[in-house]
């Protein structure tokens, strides 16, 4: 799934608030419809935030503060962005590639294993489980997570990496609906690197891919 097309890379080292970068991509999508502006590859960090997708429940919540919480329009159900998640928002032009979803969509599970095994972080996949996981003991620990919204062929959203979050803000959701499993981190799993180096191998990585 490979443009000869010019992909931006954009890398925020402030803290971003949610609804910021939401009106942003919404704009910049917009102009890409219009062929006024390039791909893009957004690597920022937000403020806490908990956000329920176009298929989260109610009940799989018990979150405290209620100012928290954006319905968004992306696939999915409930998850947290905050500090110590590396989130990445991908605007592709999925005209300019291949108009499939299910292989975009291996396409990003691909990009985050070939990155996360770089590490040395034994990741795979479960059917009918969205993202990332590591199996420990008979237990699954989701490290890296996909929502995706797709508007006339253009993605917007995109993934997100458990770098060292504090992740006592999960025990306030179901993580994307599934019940019965947990949720890491590289931290947690003993894996230290600064975030530069895992942007550098993201990036790396995603031409592989894309």
């Amino acid at each position: 799934m490979k443009s000869n097309k010019l992909v931006n890379f954009r890398f925020s080292k402030k803290l971003i608030e949610y609804d910021y970068s939401i009106n942003f991509m919404k704009k910049h999508i917009n102009e890409m419809k219009k062929n006024n502006a390039d791909e893009l590859l957004w690597f920022l960090e937000h403020h806490s935030i908990f956000t329920a997708g176009t298929s989260a429940k109610k009940e799989d919540q018990n979150i405290i503060n209620k100012n928290q919480i954006r319905y968004v329009g992306r696939g999915g159900q409930w998850t947290w962005h905050g500090p110590g998640q590396r989130v990445i928002y991908i605007m592709l032009d999925l005209k300019r590639r291949k108009r499939d979803v299910k292989e975009f969509i291996n396409c990003l599970e691909k990009w985050l294993i070939s990155t996360l095994s770089f590490f040395s972080l034994d990741v795979i996949l479960r059917d009918n489980y969205p993202g990332v996981w590591i199996r420990k003991n008979n237990d699954y620990y989701k490290i890296a997570s996909i929502g995706l919204r797709i508007s006339n062929w253009i993605t917007w959203h995109g993934i997100s990496i458990n770098y060292e979050p504090d992740l006592k803000y999960f025990d306030q959701i179901i993580p994307c609906g599934v019940r019965n499993s947990f949720v890491t981190s590289l931290k947690e799993q003993n894996i230290k690197i600064s975030i530069n180096e895992l942007d550098e191998v993201l990036k790396e990585k995603f031409f592989m891919f894309f």
